[in-house]
């Protein structure tokens, strides 16, 4: 618990804000505290979340906002794949249960966790659930307190976005990363231009992260 609190602090203290700005702007879009607290107990995908939201105050069918929700969230298929390697032999319970509190965030904490040593399924699982709770009760707050705050005060609607690029600036440990980020950014600008709906999130992950892979295979040889 110790150790898994030490490392899963800073993505709690990053939550709140983000959380807050979420609770907000679902109370301004008509969402009750309980709404939303059901939200991010059962989905608990800030992204995903932020999106429902606003597809929600635009007037969008259920189903539109369940197949978006789908789509932004197929990446968590790309994290689990990567987690997977550290979890080999786990009991399918604990993974059903670990795999609940997977995000970007704890997803990058923990694996700069793993490949460093010294840190096993239960210091991220404590991670993954710390990080759980504190979304939970940021955005329930957001949303007691959102009446009080006027519509785009603060900056709310650039929250989601600027925690996306920290945790994007503390993932480039290298050129090859960089170039990889580089990448991810233009295929995905390419791919929304040309390509109608949400599908470039997770094409642009995917093709990048391949390039990348390939791009690191081929430096490893020219060694």
């Amino acid at each position: 618990m110790k150790h898994g609190a030490a490392a899963a602090w800073p993505i709690c203290l990053g939550y709140f804000p983000i959380g807050l700005a979420l609770g907000v702007l679902a109370q301004q879009a008509g969402l009750s505290w309980w709404a939303v607290a059901l939200m991010s107990v059962l989905v608990f995908a800030g992204s995903a979340q932020f999106i429902c939201v606003a597809m929600l105050a635009a007037g969008a069918s259920p189903s539109a906002i369940i197949f978006t929700t789908f789509i932004v969230n197929l990446r968590h298929t790309l994290m689990s794949s990567a987690l997977a390697v550290y979890l080999v032999g786990v009991p399918r319970k604990f993974l059903a249960f670990f795999a609940y509190g997977i995000t970007d965030e704890s997803f990058a904490v923990n694996m700069a966790r793993f490949r460093d040593g010294n840190w096993d399924r239960w210091h991220a699982l404590v991670v993954n659930q710390l990080s759980n709770s504190a979304w939970i009760i940021a955005t329930i707050a957001g949303t007691l307190v959102g009446q009080f705050v006027p519509q785009g005060a603060f900056g709310i609607d650039y929250a989601l976005t600027g925690m996306f690029i920290c945790l994007l600036v503390f993932q480039l440990q290298g050129r090859i990363y960089l170039i990889t980020g580089l990448l991810a950014g233009f295929i995905a600008v390419i791919w929304y231009l040309l390509i109608p709906g949400d599908s470039y999130i997770v094409g642009a992950s995917v093709v990048s992260a391949t390039l990348g892979y390939l791009l690191k295979c081929r430096y490893r040889r020219s060694q």
